[in-house]
């Protein structure tokens, strides 16, 4: 028999409709008091129902609305719509269906108006996968329990009782510092230099930075040792010493935020208690710690491992399947027409119209490991820019970029990633530096799409103040126009100006702003450029083979 919801209105509720069927013993006037005190009830239980639904957020009332569990895709492929994937609540019920009697009877469940606690969420049957924890307190000080890892006190080494006292002292730092900047927003002046408040604060940090020890003493190296022997991977390194304490405690601080943001993913049903969370990925000879959560069907992301072909990126459930697949894979780069070689490093256009399996599988890894993407599925409208590195086994995934087909607002980038492995390797700026090649090819000015990651933003400021600053360098003449530098750059105009408030290059004159060559910075940057010599990680434009896309 299908289990029978009780109603939140009453304890005696479930039972009301089923007791006065059965009760044929009952006078006409005190069945219709009966079915008259029933009707009451059912109208508070419906009006706090829908008090309760407008307080709940928009995803969790379409899951209660629709209370319908997420299918699976039974492929390694990703599935071609959105319908294919729900990432709702999977707590969904299952346990609606009733019988023909029931429905006879009056006793069907599903009449009955169904108020759900959205605000409790917990479940108490869930345990924390570190060794040794009692799932009590979280990371962020901010919450009874914890379900995961990421945020277990227990495994950062710490207590619940040390995670609220840092959160209180973070709650403090971060009203200081907004009182700080509402002070100096009421007092701001149209040059962009730095407050007093900000040079004590600069000086303040590098004096921490240079009282940090140089090395770990022989002690603290073997209780270090001693630590990793006795725990492995089921605690977090020790982390003291190893950095300034500033660095350390800006670390514990972007642990917290993060620990937070699954929290609340995790209230809003979008994931569960870290069951649907997938850890690590195998990608070709790496494997990979994944850093956000990614909707991959459910069958494949509560394994919290997945097993990821290189070259056609179908995931897989376990290493023998991959290695099936390996065997019979035929690809060996990715689809679509290479559009630039140099060396060992090559550019494909794939169109995600035409490759659409392949685009939504390049999405869905790229989720692993960006916060603020939400394009998964609808790829048609997108070409793909692939950047691959040569060797004799293939053309392996180093990072891409997505691209409108036609974007109204000129953006020349809507998505973008370098591979966890190729990080700090210089290949983001090769990725930036070939979509602004592509939008001086097509004779127009380019700027990312907005929000950026906290990855893409410091790419594409540093790759924007290189940019810049190479222009000066070059540059003979006495009056710099911002519309030159952008003509000549590819760069958006507004991008430029934010560049050069940034460096302090830009100053409101008598009526007018003026850009300053500031040569300290032009020697500072001509110096690295020195040092590097000849590198490699550089786009040729000599070795663009490609034309801007018609009627697509």
């Amino acid at each position: 028999m299908p289990r029978r919801k009780r109603t939140a209105g009453s304890s005696s509720e479930g039972t009301a409709d089923s007791d006065d069927s059965g009760d044929h013993e009952k006078t006409d006037s005190s069945h219709s008091e009966a079915h008259q005190r029933n009707n009451t009830r059912l109208t508070r239980a419906s009006l706090r129902l829908s008090q309760s639904s407008q307080d709940a957020p928009p995803d969790v009332k379409q899951a209660a609305e629709r209370d319908e569990s997420p299918p699976r895709t039974p492929t390694g492929n990703a599935p071609s719509s959105e319908s294919d994937i729900d990432i709702s609540s999977p707590n969904a019920s299952h346990d609606e269906s009733v019988t023909k009697d029931q429905k006879d009877s009056g006793s069907d469940p599903s009449h009955r108006p169904k108020r759900r606690r959205f605000h409790e969420s917990y479940n108490f049957n869930m345990k924390c996968p570190t060794p040794g924890c009692n799932s009590l307190g979280h990371l962020t000080g901010k919450h009874e329990r914890h379900f995961s890892i990421s945020g277990c006190p227990l495994y950062h080494n710490l207590s619940a009782d040390e995670c609220k006292v840092k959160a209180i002292e973070r709650d403090k730092q971060e009203e200081e510092r907004s009182q700080g900047q509402n002070e100096e927003n009421r007092h701001a002046t149209r040059h962009q230099a730095p407050t007093q408040r900000q040079v004590r604060y600069k000086e303040k940090v590098m004096e921490m930075r240079k009282r940090r020890d140089s090395g770990l003493t022989k002690d603290q190296k073997e209780k270090y040792m001693e630590h990793r022997q006795t725990h492995g991977t089921a605690r977090e390194p020790l982390l003291e010493n190893i950095t300034s304490d500033y660095d350390l405690e800006l670390f514990r601080k972007a642990q917290a935020r993060a620990a937070e943001d699954l929290e609340k993913l995790r209230l809003q049903g979008q994931i569960t208690e870290g069951s649907n969370m997938i850890k690590t990925i195998l990608f070709g000879r790496y494997e990979l710690d994944t850093w956000y959560h990614s909707p991959y069907p459910e069958e494949y992301a509560r394994l919290g491992r997945l097993y990821i072909c290189e070259f056609c990126l179908k995931y897989m459930k376990s290493q023998t399947i991959l290695r099936r697949h390996m065997a019979k894979c035929v690809w060996k780069h990715p689809p679509g027409d290479e559009v630039y070689r140099k060396g060992a490093i090559s550019v494909f256009e794939v169109d995600g119209k035409k490759n659409k399996i392949y685009c939504q599988n390049l999405c869905l890894l790229a989720k692993l490991f960006l916060d603020h993407k939400t394009l998964y599925y609808d790829v048609e409208p997108f070409l793909f820019y692939v950047m691959t590195e040569a060797d004799n086994t293939g053309c392996h995934l180093v990072g891409y970029f997505s691209k409108e087909k036609n974007s109204f607002l000129n953006y020349n980038v809507s998505c973008i990633l370098t591979m966890p492995q190729y990080m700090r390797q210089g290949y983001g700026k090769m990725l930036i530096d070939f979509s602004y090649l592509l939008s001086k090819v097509e004779e127009r000015v380019g700027s990312p799409e907005r929000p950026l990651s906290d990855l893409g933003l410091i790419s594409y400021r540093s790759y924007w103040k290189e940019v810049l600053l190479r222009y000066m360098y070059n540059f003979k003449g006495k009056e710099i126009s911002i519309k030159e530098i952008s003509q000549e750059t590819a760069v958006n105009p507004v991008d430029i100006v934010s560049t050069l408030q940034s460096l302090q290059m830009l100053k409101y004159w008598k009526g007018k702003h003026l850009v300053l060559k500031r040569q300290d910075l032009i020697d500072e940057w001509k110096a690295k450029e020195t040092k590097r010599g000849n590198n490699n990680k550089t786009i040729d434009p000599s070795s663009l083979k490609w034309t801007p896309p018609k009627g697509t």
